[in-house]
């Protein structure tokens, strides 16, 4: 009796899982055979999951990575069908967020993943990865070797306490225990088990137009959800720090919001996962070009992780920055990011204080 009721909580969540696929936009007779080939493998494939993987794998397609959901963990090994091998990893990506996906370097893990798998397993969890943007940033090659080899030295760090805003001027950035309590505010009670680096890494200003709503918020875990909304989340809710819009751009723009971003600090780098229904815009020292005079503005589509920052390049770019090329104020450790609207030479917004909704990043070097 135990064994088929089993069996018959197995067969719902397959057919759940079946129901939310994500079709190819081809059509015709071999979009049909690969759509019989995919189920053959993708049905071979939750033949080896237990009960509790299902339940995971259920909850975070259901919910489009909007719940904190558990690994999927599946040997590393390739699914045979035939003639024809393929990664689970891949299968599950191809079956529920992006059909045309073929290799894992197009992959890259997120932050809300807490299981690395080991040598022999990987996590399958669609929702625990995205798509992997390569921005075309031209920089030259000359000592680069080098810089990426380079450690930090302390006259390029900057003093732990302080934070400069390029819309405000200096901003001292507070102490932890000045935001003991909105930190709190900002989380829901959902544990995440990510760790703490030894400080913070960043300060975070949300703004609408030219205005700054709510307080600063210091940055310590090693990564934060930033969202209009989410069914069970925690980091920093936008919604929490809105007052009533005055205008109708703003209004809309916070609609777009939803899901947000995860910030992330990784090794030598930060990184930005878009995990809304809408594009981002993105500016960022490091993904300047060499001497370049345009501003230039990187989009990133839902479902994309983008490298934001990485601290040897700006190391670099700070050793062969020519002063005649800086236009107006430059500010190497600033980011700014839009939700929903561009700005700059491409769009109709030309500055980021006339976009509707956005973050400003400002980085703390550790010393």
């Amino acid at each position: 009796m135990l064994c088929c009721m089993f069996r018959s909580r197995r067969t719902a969540h397959v057919r759940r899982l079946w129901k939310l696929r994500v079709h190819n936009e081809t059509r015709g007779e071999e979009e049909s055979a690969e759509e019989l080939e995919l189920k053959s493998f993708t049905h071979t494939m939750l033949k080896r999951l237990k009960e509790k993987q299902l339940d995971a794998l259920t909850q975070s397609v259901e919910s489009k990575g909007g719940e904190v959901t558990e690994c999927v963990l599946l040997p590393k090994c390739e699914i045979r069908l035939g003639k024809k091998e393929l990664s689970p990893l891949i299968l599950c990506c191809r079956m529920w967020r992006w059909p045309d996906v073929t290799s894992l370097t197009e992959l890259k893990r997120l932050p809300c993943c807490t299981s690395a798998g080991g040598p022999a397993y990987e996590c399958c969890n669609p929702y625990h990865w995205s798509l992997l943007l390569q921005p075309d940033v031209s920089v030259s090659t000359s000592g680069w070797e080098e810089m990426e080899k380079a450690k930090y030295t302390d006259d390029l760090d900057r003093p732990p306490d302080e934070a400069v805003s390029m819309e405000t001027g200096m901003t001292p950035t507070p102490r932890r225990n000045e935001f003991s309590d909105i930190s709190a505010q900002f989380a829901s009670g959902v544990e995440t088990g990510q760790s703490t680096l030894n400080g913070h890494w960043c300060t975070l200003a949300y703004w609408e137009l030219r205005q700054r709503m709510g307080r600063l918020l210091t940055v310590y875990e090693t990564f934060i959800n930033i969202y209009e909304y989410l069914p069970r989340g925690d980091g920093l809710c936008l919604h929490v720090l809105q007052e009533n819009a005055e205008t109708e751009s703003v209004r809309r723009t916070r609609e777009k919001i939803g899901f947000g971003v995860i910030l992330s600090r990784e090794g030598d780098a930060v990184w930005l996962y878009n995990r809304s229904q809408f594009a981002i815009f993105v500016h960022s020292p490091t993904l300047e070009n060499e001497n370049g005079r345009t501003l230039n503005v990187h989009k990133v589509m839902p479902g994309y992780s983008l490298k934001i920052y990485d601290y040897n390049r700006r190391q670099f770019l700070d050793n062969i920055h020519d002063p005649k090329y800086l236009d107006g104020p430059y500010d190497p450790y600033s980011i700014r990011v839009s939700f929903a609207k561009g700005w700059g030479p491409h769009y109709s917004r030309q500055v980021i204080t006339s976009c509707p909704c956005w973050l400003e990043i400002m980085l703390n070097i550790d010393r």
